[in-house]
């Protein structure tokens, strides 16, 4: 089940990652850091979606290639969760420029680009919940419990 001291982020896997085939590799790495998928689908992004997703650069120059781009493929959203997961993703993820991301993390692995740099990851608790709020309805979110949590997280965590 959701714990009260689980965060939730919403993760895009975008166009560039599904032509790729990296799909089962971007969702093994949240799984083994020991995250929970709470909910997920494949989507076409409607334009309505991917302006309200993206309003805070809507405006900007660029925004119409980025709106291309999101809607040149399927993409899969993810709901997921855990004890300090909207940190602990972004580490994962890499910063949004893929030519500055660590080998290790999914951009630094999979990405030399801004805007085609694999996944979207919210920035922080608010986003999170806001961003899956966007993409889900509250049926498509899975409340359960992950019985490996008591051996990923200390006590004190929890």
């Amino acid at each position: 089940m959701i714990h009260e001291t689980e965060e939730r982020s919403l993760i895009i896997i975008k166009p560039d990652a599904l032509q790729r085939s990296l799909v089962g590799e971007i969702i093994t790495r949240f799984e083994r850091k020991g995250l929970k998928i709470i909910g997920m689908k494949m989507i076409h992004l409607e334009e309505a979606l991917v302006k309200s997703h993206y309003a805070h650069i809507a405006d900007k120059p660029f925004f119409p290639r980025i709106q291309k781009f999101m809607m040149s493929s399927p993409v899969i959203v993810m709901a997921v969760a855990g004890l300090k997961a909207v940190d602990s993703i972004r580490i994962i993820v890499g910063p949004t420029k893929g030519f500055e991301a660590d080998a290790g993390t999914i951009r630094g692995d999979f990405s030399l680009s801004m805007q085609s740099n694999v996944v979207h990851a919210s920035d922080s608790k608010e986003n999170g919940e806001a961003e899956i709020n966007r993409f889900f309805k509250s049926d498509e979110i899975v409340d359960w419990e992950k019985v490996d949590t008591k051996f990923i997280f200390s006590d004190d965590l929890m």
